[in-house]
C-alpha cells in the first residue's frame, strides 16, 4: 500500500502498509527486531510515553511474534521460510499542528483494533520527533489462536484508508479528500477495483441470469433477447451483446456456455458453482440518521442518553461527509438533484415491476382456466347435446362446474377468442426475464435512494438544527 499525499505536498491524514519479511542478507527475526526497535525508540517516543499494545509485551514483542509464527507453522504444516509475512508495519500521519502525540496514540490504537478486529496482537508507537505527528502500528500476520494468517490485498488498504478517515473526522482532524500516490499504482487500483469486466465476462454473467429460472430452451432465449442480446442460431450458437461489433459464439465462453451444456443446465442435468468471492476487510460508508437529541429528552430519555446520542451524531455526521465527498456531491443543490433523480427512478422501477408482477399473475391464472376449461369442454359439449338433461348434469357436476367458472373468468376478461397457451408461454418467459432484470436495479436503486435520502437529511439537520437554537434564543429574550 502506497503513502497518499494531499495536493501541494501537504501532509494531512495519511496510511500507508508494508509487509515485514526477510530481505536479502537477513533472517525475519532480524527483520522483526529491526522493524519493532525502530518504532519503540525512546528518543521518538518521548521515553515510551506514546507506547500502547494489545496481546503483547512492547519489550519482548519481536520473540512474542516468532514464537506465533512457528506455532501457525506447527498446527498448520505451513512454513514459507523466509518468503514468510511476519508482521505488517502500519504507519499513520497527521496534519503538522493539528494533534498531539496522546491522541494520535489514541487514534492509530483504534485504527489497528478496527482493521485486526481484536484477532491480531499488535503494538503502537507514536512518534514527535518530526514536523508532523505520526503513529506506527505493528501486528502479528498470525492471529491470536494461531490458526489464521491476515492476508493483504489493495481492498484492506482501501478499508484501512476509511477507518482511518473515518476516525480523523470523528476526532476533527483533516483527511485527504482526493488522495494522489506517490508513486506505482493509480488511485483506483490502490482502491482495489477490480480489472473492468471484458465483454465476455459481461456475456456469461447475462447467461447465468437467464438460465436462472428459464425451463425451457426457448424461454431462455427470449429471456437474453429481452436484455437486448441478439441471437444466431445456425451451425453454432452465438450472442451479440447491445455494444458490441460481432457475434460471440457460445462454445468460445467455456465448457459451461456451449449449447449442449446450456440444454444441459436448463434440464438439471448440469450444476455449475458459483463463484466464491474474497471476503476482505470492510467498513460501512453509509449513513444513518442522525438522533434529534431535543425531541427524545422531551420524551422521557434519561440524562445518559445525551452523551451517546452525541457520540452516535458525531460518528453518522462523519460518515455522511465521507458518503458525500466520494458521490461527489458536496454542493447541496447537486445532492438534492441526484435524490431526487434516483427517487424518481426508483419510483418508476417499482411501479413497473408491479405491473409485470400483477401481468405474471394473470398469465399463471389464465393459463390455469384454459386448462381446466380444455378438460371439461368435450363433457359441457355432452351436457348440452343431451339438452341439459339434469341425470347428466348430476355425473359430471364437478366438470360442468369448472367449465362454467373457466368461462366467466374468460369474460371478465373480456376475452372472445382464447390466446395459445405457447404465446402465453412466451409472454410469460419474455416478462419474468424482465421481472428479473427490474428486480436487480430495484434493490440497487433503493439502496442508492436510501443513503442519498439519509444523508440528505442529515444534511439538513446540520443546517437546520443552529438556525431553530437562535430562534429559539431570540423568543427567550422577549
Amino acid at each position: 500500500m502506497k503513502t497518499f499525499f494531499a495536493k501541494g505536498g501537504l501532509l494531512l491524514a495519511t496510511t500507508t502498509l508494508l509487509p515485514i519479511r526477510a530481505g536479502k542478507g537477513r533472517t525475519i527475526s532480524a527483520a522483526l527486531g529491526r522493524s519493532t526497535d525502530y518504532v519503540k525508540n525512546p528518543e521518538k517516543t518521548n521515553g515510551g510515553e506514546w507506547i500502547s499494545a494489545y496481546e503483547c509485551d512492547p519489550i519482548s514483542v519481536s520473540q512474542e511474534f516468532l514464537f506465533t509464527k512457528s506455532h501457525y507453522a506447527t498446527i498448520t504444516g505451513r512454513d514459507y521460510g523466509k518468503h514468510d509475512v511476519i508482521a505488517y508495519h502500519l504507519r499513520q500521519s497527521f496534519k503538522p499542528g493539528e494533534v498531539d502525540p496522546a491522541t494520535a496514540n489514541r487514534i492509530s490504537y483504534e485504527l489497528a483494533m478496527k482493521l485486526t478486529k481484536g484477532r491480531h496482537a499488535f503494538i503502537c508507537c507514536t512518534h514527535a520527533d518530526k514536523a508532523h505527528v505520526h503513529s506506527h502500528v505493528i501486528f502479528n500476520s498470525t492471529t491470536l489462536d494461531h490458526g489464521r494468517k491476515f492476508r493483504n490485498s489493495y481492498r484492506s488498504s482501501f478499508a484501512i484508508r476509511r477507518i482511518s478517515d473515518q476516525l480523523c473526522l470523528e476526532n476533527g482532524l483533516s483527511v485527504i479528500e482526493k488522495p494522489q500516490p506517490s508513486k506505482g499504482r493509480d488511485y483506483g487500483e490502490w482502491l482495489g477495483e477490480r480489472k473492468p469486466t471484458t465483454l465476455r465476462d459481461r456475456l456469461r454473467e447475462l447467461i447465468d441470469a437467464s438460465l436462472h429460472e428459464s425451463k425451457s430452451f426457448d424461454a431462455f432465449i427470449a429471456a437474453m433477447k429481452v436484455t437486448g442480446v441478439e441471437v444466431k442460431r445456425g451451425k453454432h450458437l452465438s450472442f451479440k451483446m447491445p455494444d458490441a461489433k460481432k457475434f460471440v459464439r457460445c462454445n468460445s465462453l467455456g465448457v459451461d456456455y456451449t449449447e449442449d451444456a446450456i440444454l444441459e443446465r436448463i434440464s438439471g442435468q448440469r450444476m455449475i458453482a458459483p463463484k466464491q468471492k474474497t471476503i476482505t476487510p470492510t467498513i460501512s460508508s453509509r449513513p444513518n440518521l442522525l438522533i434529534d437529541i431535543q425531541a427524545k429528552i422531551h420524551q422521557g430519555y434519561s440524562p445518559g442518553f445525551e452523551r451517546f446520542a452525541k457520540i452516535h451524531n458525531l460518528k453518522e455526521a462523519a460518515k455522511t461527509l465521507m458518503f458525500l465527498q466520494e458521490s461527489g456531491l458536496m454542493e447541496y443543490e447537486a445532492l438534492a438533484e441526484k435524490t431526487n433523480a434516483i427517487s424518481k427512478a426508483f419510483h418508476e422501477t417499482s411501479a413497473r415491476l408491479k405491473a409485470v408482477e400483477s401481468r405474471l399473475a394473470e398469465i399463471s391464472c389464465l393459463q390455469k382456466e384454459i386448462g381446466a376449461y380444455s378438460k371439461t369442454r368435450e363433457v359441457y359439449r355432452q351436457y348440452r347435446d343431451s339438452g341439459w338433461n339434469k341425470k347428466f348434469y348430476t355425473a359430471h357436476e364437478s366438470e360442468i362446474i369448472i367449465h362454467k367458472a373457466a368461462k366467466k373468468h374468460f369474460d371478465s376478461l373480456g376475452l372472445t377468442k382464447l390466446p395459445s397457451m405457447q404465446s402465453l408461454k412466451q409472454e410469460y418467459a419474455t416478462l419474468d426475464a424482465e421481472k428479473r432484470k427490474l428486480y436487480r436495479g430495484y434493490r440497487a436503486e433503493r439502496e442508492e435512494m436510501n443513503s442519498l435520502l439519509r444523508a440528505k437529511s442529515n444534511v439538513d439537520r446540520l443546517f437546520d438544527e443552529p438556525k431553530k437554537s437562535r430562534k429559539d434564543h431570540e423568543r427567550d429574550m422577549l
